[in-house]
């Protein structure tokens, strides 16, 4: 029994072997190009036409007619015979796949690796029989105008808190109270409070923008310098937290500084909010998950203080910190208060009274 010979390339010489290298190395032009001069390559190397074709995600047949044309023609085999004219426009179902396929991870396709490159993609396009050819810099343009670009992964959370749903509903319930959109029922809250805090505040130079004439050389050369940014390495004086809380009903924004940020200071602050209104008008404070406001097993004064005061602490679910009103407030209060100032000491920095009330306005800085 006669076993058949191995189809493999002919005996290359060093320039050959050194071109063939330069159109894989290089990657640009006609994808056709490149994967046949990687299968050329490949089997100049030793490596058997299986291998060859599942490195090259293609068939037997494909990678031997690939070398039986090499060995033929020459370099020659390796560029595609184009009839010449415009180059061609794909059709509406082909830019559809290039662009589903492009959106896809490469591991969904049983692809060993991670990313997809314009040299990747393309070349799976044409294994895959999407397209017949396609350069690198055509894929870019037309994944361009489909509105796709290479773009860095970011990072994202979800709420795996259980009560999520009910959570989620009675803060929306208690801002619909506090907008007017529902009649209070009786024994419900008739104001409403956003508390969260603000900080840690440091005893910094803060970086910031500012209104200043041109530089450069057609600068005015006797103007005065422009207000520059103290540089420092080591900062004293600890650190001040901003207890915050906004009234929904008043639009008012009320804060206390204090230097912790514990339970005892959250119920200090809660306790000043619950002398705003009289003692028979419940009010409800919204807040984070946040530790020192919560009520554990070990230590239950949030609870016995709320019920023995006529307030209900509505929390927000896990991770859904972006339901608490007060975020959009902290902006405007980073932009005007911190940026681009240097205090010396806290006492200047923030309110050392008891606490500073404002009414909130807009939510935007600008």
């Amino acid at each position: 029994m006669r076993v058949a010979e191995r189809v493999r390339i002919r005996e290359i010489d060093d320039d050959e072997g050194r071109r063939l290298l330069r159109i894989v190395r290089r990657g640009a032009g006609s994808v056709v190009t490149w994967r046949r001069a990687q299968m050329v390559l490949l089997s100049a190397q030793g490596m058997p036409v299986v291998k060859i074709a599942e490195l090259s995600f293609t068939s037997d047949d494909r990678v031997r007619d690939v070398i039986h044309n090499f060995n033929a023609d020459g370099f020659g085999s390796l560029y595609p015979k184009y009839s010449g004219g415009r180059p061609k426009t794909f059709t509406l179902p082909e830019r559809r796949e290039i662009k589903k396929i492009a959106k896809s991870k490469p591991t969904e396709h049983d692809l060993p690796f991670s990313t997809w490159s314009l040299a990747k993609l393309a070349d799976f396009l044409v294994a895959e029989g999407v397209v017949d050819d396609i350069s690198h810099e055509g894929l870019r343009l037309l994944l361009r105008k489909e509105g796709v670009s290479f773009q860095r992964l970011k990072t994202w959370k979800t709420s795996r808190d259980p009560d999520y749903a009910p959570k989620k509903a009675r803060v929306e319930h208690l801002y619909a109270i506090a907008d007017g959109e529902v009649i209070a029922e009786e024994g419900e809250p008739e104001a409403v409070f956003c508390m969260d805090e603000f900080g840690p505040l440091n005893l910094m130079p803060h970086p910031g923008r500012q209104w200043t004439e041109h530089g450069g050389r057609h600068k005015d050369p006797d103007r005065e310098p422009r207000r520059r940014r103290r540089a420092t390495y080591n900062r004293y004086g600890g650190v001040r937290h901003l207890f915050a809380a906004l009234d929904l009903g008043k639009d008012k924004l009320y804060g206390h500084i204090k230097p912790l940020k514990r339970r005892t200071q959250f119920l200090e602050f809660c306790r000043y909010l619950r002398t705003l209104y009289p003692p028979a008008v419940r009010i409800a404070i919204v807040c984070d998950s946040f530790s020192p406001h919560l009520t554990t097993k070990r230590c239950r004064r949030v609870a016995t203080w709320a019920a023995a005061n006529n307030v209900e602490i509505a929390y927000t679910p896990t991770n859904s910190s972006w339901l608490n009103r007060i975020e959009a407030q902290f902006t405007a209060l980073r932009y005007f208060t911190l940026d681009g100032t240097d205090h010396a000491d806290h006492i200047v920095h923030g309110p050392d009274r008891p606490a500073a009330t404002v009414r909130s306005g807009p939510t935007s800085h600008r």
